[in-house]
């Protein structure tokens, strides 16, 4: 069986993992098709990283967890995540955002100003409670699809192909170009997302930190060396390269909020591009004949890519169906 993936994002990474590890006793081959020069040069790119089933159940729904519990381990068991936790905070004036928001998530242990400065000594004094999710984990996106494509290019039934177009005639077409997929699914909708790189010689963070706020909630995810990503705008449009100056300030603000030394930081890098979504903001594995197309990921990339590859694996190697996530063609 000769399989074709197109895109090379996290989506197309994984799905190719998967079936080259479900598939190598079957004769399976993968071919990844990506148009760009590189793995990972679409939104996976500005990904946050953070694997955080217990906190996105905010505002997401329950499957969205239940799919992204799967990913801890995957990612952690490639040696490319970190299992710290997670924390969330508020502003001392905005202490019914965090009860809200323990009300909506589970799996958290609450702890005060001390407690909060014993897990991350930088922001004692900062916030008199916080809550922190233990199990949860972080990457670096761009280092996470770098090694999985190293990973990809040393297993002998896949063919990476870079700047390249789909050569058609596979036994099966897996379609993972996230928004460039539009032309085949039209329920899908833009929604675009920015952040900052900054660098701080003064703070340290071990965690992703949340900070609730009604109108400019923020969260910063540690690099290593001194390199934080900040992140967390969510707009409604299709302008992938555009940030705005509105959203530097309000995202600089926040940060400022969890640390002044946030204030003085090195912008490193600012960028955006557009999340597939479809209108529920869940994912879908929509299938068409011999095609499958993994699409709808949302701001859960590298959160949902490894739970929807495997099930991708087994509709394609198996024929198996999974109603959570299964979508008979409905455009």
């Amino acid at each position: 069986m000769r399989i074709e993936i197109l895109g090379a994002g996290v989506a197309g990474l994984t799905a190719a993992f998967e079936l080259a590890r479900q598939g190598a006793e079957r004769g399976v081959e993968i071919e990844l098709v990506e148009t760009r020069p590189q793995a990972g040069m679409g939104c996976s790119r500005f990904a946050g990283g953070m694997i955080a089933p217990w906190c996105e159940l905010e505002t997401a729904e329950p499957i969205v967890a239940e799919l992204g519990a799967e990913a801890i381990d995957f990612w952690a068991d490639l040696g490319l995540a970190t299992i710290r936790g997670s924390l969330v905070v508020a502003p001392p004036r905005e202490p019914a955002e965090l009860r809200d928001f323990s009300r909506r998530t589970r799996n958290f242990e609450a702890l005060d100003a001390a407690g909060l400065a014993r897990l991350e000594p930088d922001l004692e004094g900062r916030f008199e409670s916080a809550l922190y999710f233990p199990t949860e984990a972080h990457l670096d996106p761009r280092a996470a699809m770098a090694a999985l494509g190293e990973r990809l290019a040393h297993l002998a039934n896949v063919t990476l192909r870079f700047g390249a177009e789909p050569r058609g005639g596979a036994d099966w077409t897996i379609d993972c170009r996230g928004f460039s997929a539009r032309d085949q699914l039209a329920r899908l909708r833009g929604v675009k997302g920015e952040m900052l790189v900054l660098r701080s010689e003064e703070l340290k963070l071990s965690r992703p930190v949340r900070m609730l706020h009604p109108r400019r909630p923020v969260y910063v995810v540690p690099r290593g060396n001194g390199i934080f990503m900040i992140g967390a705008t969510m707009i409604e449009n299709e302008e992938a390269a555009r940030v705005t100056a509105r959203s530097v300030v309000e995202l600089v603000n926040s940060a400022f909020a969890i640390h002044p030394a946030f204030a003085e930081a090195e912008i490193v890098e600012m960028g955006s591009d557009v999340r597939p979504a479809y209108p529920d903001n869940l994912p879908r594995l929509t299938r068409r004949g011999r095609a499958l197309y993994i699409n709808g990921l949302y701001r859960h990339g590298f959160l949902l890519a490894p739970a929807l590859a495997r099930r991708a694996a087994r509709v394609v190697l198996e024929d198996a169906w999974f109603p959570e996530v299964c979508d008979a063609d409905s455009d």
